[in-house]
């Protein structure tokens, strides 16, 4: 232990940890607002604990003054995908950034670890504005599909409890969920384009719902009451009857043109 101030130490990582959090969040909105297929699903991201940092500098003999530069994982982020094509696309994506930049890959999804571990890691080097100025952060991405992570949650947990030595059988056990979490991300790539159709269908529809209801919100505030009235009980009467998608079309197509027409008098 070198005396260090640890709460000081460790700022530029929980700012860059939640600046990478919001970055590839807002990347999915993005993409998502574009109307473009996003191969995020979702983003965590951590600072790991001094313990961690202390037992991982033992083991990879890293001196306590070549912390920032011999510990790659002090600022990790997570980011889950739904399918493995996902990773891909996801690192061509962080590859073509501008605001960090790529150190080095580690692919332990072709090459996957003797445990059964399997995830894509991605190291960059992060700068930061601190108040005492620019820093760059090394910070590790791992991408992993949501079948490796729910694996990879459970292993580690497993492993922190027996302190790395896991008996024979809970390691034949895993190695066994691992293969068949892989086989789950097989069997659903084989039918990944009907999935993303599907996701696609129930978020326009999910889409036009939330705009029938703010553009009938919207006739009640330019003193349609009784038109918004009228649309408001046949989207009541639509919506409990049968989830279809071509009628919900037309209501919404009928609403907007009702609300065009009382912007233009309005104007007048």
């Amino acid at each position: 232990m070198d005396g260090r101030d640890w709460g000081k130490f460790l700022i530029p990582y929980d700012q860059a940890v939640e600046e990478l959090k919001v970055k590839f969040k807002t990347m999915r909105v993005e993409m998502k607002k574009r109307e473009e297929y996003s191969p995020i699903e979702f983003v965590t991201g951590r600072v790991k604990r001094v313990s961690s940092i202390l037992e991982k500098a033992k083991r990879l003999n890293v001196p306590m003054d070549k912390l920032e530069t011999g510990i790659e994982d002090i600022a990790g982020i997570r980011i889950m995908c739904q399918f493995v094509a996902d990773i891909d696309q996801l690192a061509e994506l962080i590859r073509a950034r501008k605001d960090m930049r790529v150190l080095y890959e580690k692919d332990y999804i072709k090459n996957n670890k003797p445990s059964g571990y399997r995830s894509y890691h991605i190291i960059v080097e992060y700068p930061v504005q601190t108040a005492l100025g620019m820093k760059a952060i090394l910070a590790e991405l791992q991408i992993r599909t949501l079948a490796m992570n729910f694996w990879a949650t459970i292993e580690h947990s497993l492993s922190y409890k027996f302190r790395g030595n896991l008996p024979e059988h809970i390691r034949d056990r895993l190695q066994s969920a691992a293969e068949a979490a892989f086989k789950l991300d097989e069997e659903m790539s084989q039918i990944r384009e009907e999935i993303v159709e599907a996701q696609k269908l129930f978020e326009d529809q999910s889409s036009r719902v939330s705009q029938v209801l703010n553009d009938i919100q919207q006739l009640y505030f330019y003193n349609r009451a009784k038109e918004a009235q009228q649309f408001q009980n046949r989207f009541s009467e639509l919506w409990g009857v049968e989830d279809d998608p071509w009628r919900l079309r037309e209501l919404s197509e009928q609403v907007q043109a009702a609300l065009l027409l009382a912007k233009k008098e309005n104007r007048s």
